[in-house]
């Protein structure tokens, strides 16, 4: 009996781990991993910084495909080419879900992925290519714009001329509807016609669906508060503002004792600045080294003559904030804008607001030692008027005359008065006098 239990428990066990090796019907489906990415409101290196952790995340998982949820009216063009290599860098399967609307520089990051799906409703094209005033870019930009919204409709196998019309207005495309000075912006219809999406789909769900993962794992990929804070503080709009309440807090805090809340808003705005590039990854602990050093200068500045430490204190903030800029030009006109604030602010402290305002008689001087007041800074001796003596030395023009036995530094008015020359003062103003040579004629 105790060999029949033995076989039967080895018959048992090797049955179990034989069940264990065959596959449960729907395993592979449920291994399958799709991640859902939100793209929204402003293009710019905070986002890139953002789709670049999650691309590399759905990478390190495994993922089956990423599916970009599009609603964004733009932004910068230099951000919006990083994300498209990001993009097509990954072997991932991408996919751009625009919801709403895919503008500009969200209509070439769609363009960068494998495939495209749009709601009712949505919208995507308009992407010419602007400057910060607001003025279509120059013809070099624009350039370099057309030939990226091409390839990256080329690359995936879409058609360039329609990539091209949402960008530039010369493109004319009747069987659309496009006319001349007309961006091609698309609606899911069009869109389909042209082979620019391939279906419409209700929502995230029906898009799941479409694509074949309903029984896949999908995972949700958020932005961190830093991430967020981040994309808000690389704004190039906020950028500017950054430097300027800077700019301005530093140089109020000039005019004040001591250090405040001036200096404390100025410095914090700095320090916002590098904390946004930081963590957007544009740039590194080197450029806030370069910036604190350059702080270290300036205050150095006021106890060293010369102004060499101020001068390299400047230089070494102003290179620390290129450093930490992925546009140079975009950079140069906010520190512009810094600058020129802080300028206007100084001038209407001294101007408008030093007499004024009590705040402000705190941190500028407004007296004055004038004549009015009973100040004096030399005694005009007027009585010597008219008086004559004799040079004790030759006068080149400056020299010393003796005046009723008083030794007296004077000016001749002009040309060369001999030693023993008689000489008469003529004009007396402070510490000023003004003798002319007495001669015969004189006499």
């Amino acid at each position: 009996m105790r060999s029949v239990f033995k076989h039967i428990a080895v018959i048992s066990f090797l049955f179990a781990f034989i069940l264990m090796l065959i596959p449960v019907n729907g395993t592979s489906a449920n291994n399958e991993i799709v991640y859902t990415v939100p793209v929204e409101e402003t293009v710019e290196k905070g986002l890139y910084a953002f789709l670049s952790r999650a691309v590399h995340t759905a990478e390190e998982e495994g993922a089956d495909a990423i599916i970009f949820e599009i609603n964004t009216p733009g932004g910068a063009v230099d951000a919006a080419g990083e994300i498209g290599k990001l993009l097509t860098s990954t072997d991932i399967k991408t996919i751009s879900f625009v919801n709403k609307q895919a503008l500009s520089a969200g209509a070439y990051i769609a363009l960068n992925t494998d495939e495209i799906y749009m709601v009712p409703g949505s919208t995507m094209g308009s992407a010419a290519i602007i400057d910060q005033s607001g003025n279509t870019a120059g013809k070099k930009a624009e350039s370099y714009w057309f030939s990226a919204m091409e390839s990256a409709a080329q690359q995936s196998n879409r058609d360039p001329i329609v990539a091209r019309a949402m960008a530039d207005e010369s493109i004319e495309i009747p069987e659309l509807g496009l006319g001349n000075d007309e961006l091609l912006t698309l609606t899911p219809d069009q869109a389909l016609e042209v082979n620019y999406s391939e279906a419409t789909v209700a929502n995230m769900d029906e898009l799941v669906q479409q694509l074949g993962f309903e029984n896949a794992e999908i995972r949700s990929m958020e932005e961190s508060f830093s991430e967020k804070l981040a994309r808000f503080l690389t704004n190039p709009v906020i950028i500017p503002i950054l430097l300027s309440i800077g700019s301005i807090g530093l140089v109020v805090e000039l005019y004040s004792p001591g250090f405040g809340v001036p200096g404390f808003m100025g410095l914090s705005a700095l320090l916002l600045f590098f904390y946004g590039h930081l963590v957007a990854g544009l740039a590194g602990y080197e450029t806030l080294i370069l910036f604190v050093i350059g702080i270290g200068l300036l205050i150095a500045e006021f106890f060293l003559p010369g102004g060499i430490a101020g001068l390299l204190g400047a230089g070494a903030i102003i290179a620390s904030l290129f450093m930490a800029s992925g546009n140079v030009v975009h950079m140069g006109i906010s520190i512009l804008i810094a600058i020129s604030a802080a300028i206007l602010v100084s001038i209407l402290l001294v101007k408008v607001f030093g007499k004024k305002m009590k705040f402000f008689r705190k941190m500028i001087l407004t007296d004055s030692t004038n004549t009015e007041k009973g100040y004096v800074s030399n005694k005009n001796r007027t009585e010597l008027i008219g008086t004559e003596g004799y040079a004790l030395t030759a006068l080149r023009p400056a020299g010393t005359v003796v005046i009723s036995n008083e030794r007296i530094d004077v000016v001749s008015e002009g040309g060369f008065i001999q030693k023993d020359a008689k000489v008469r003062i003529v004009k007396a103003e402070g510490s000023r006098i003004v003798v002319r040579e007495v001669t015969n004629l004189d006499k």
